[in-house]
């Protein structure tokens, strides 16, 4: 039997500014969902991995992209179950709410790619795409939910360049 395992899973990435410290009483409504809408991430079909503080359960200690800008990152099997997650599950509480607690992003402040299945995605790599997304707009190689690109797309996005020739992403 032949197997039908997906080559690239989806990568996504959002970041969002914080309007008060998460201690914040404003922010405890926020914190109070975290742990229950991660635990419904991880038993969501075609979820595969999130990022993680060390020793948590989350990653809001994690300020990559400055003090007051949290970060999510997570890999799926597939566009339709990230967003089916996204907005068909709990989670679209916390995106109904989501002005209470963060301020309104003038750039893009979500970014999809796609990865080989099995390779986990740095905050580096994550943090760059976005960047590219935000300067260059979408492409293969960073895209949104609205500009969507196949999987098939990464394929000539994610093939390395010859040794002298590295893309710079």
């Amino acid at each position: 039997m032949t197997s039908t395992a997906p080559a690239f899973h989806l990568a996504q990435l959002n970041v969002a500014t914080l309007r008060h410290p998460l201690d914040d009483p404003r922010m405890a409504p926020f914190v109070e969902m975290l742990d229950p809408v991660n635990a419904a991430a991880d038993t969501t079909p075609g979820f595969v991995w999130r990022l993680v503080e060390e020793g948590e359960g989350d990653a809001t200690g994690l300020r990559p992209a400055g003090e007051d800008v949290i970060v999510n990152m997570s890999v799926w099997e597939s566009r339709e179950a990230l967003w089916d997650f996204t907005y068909r599950s709990g989670h679209l509480e916390l995106m109904r709410r989501r002005r209470e607690w963060f301020e309104r992003h003038v750039e893009a402040h979500l970014v999809l790619w796609w990865v080989p299945a099995g390779h986990v995605p740095t905050v580096a790599e994550a943090l760059e795409r976005l960047a590219g997304l935000r300067a260059d707009g979408p492409s293969p190689r960073a895209f949104t939910f609205t500009s969507f690109h196949a999987a098939e797309a990464a394929r000539t996005a994610a093939s390395p360049a010859p040794l002298g020739e590295q893309p710079s992403w």
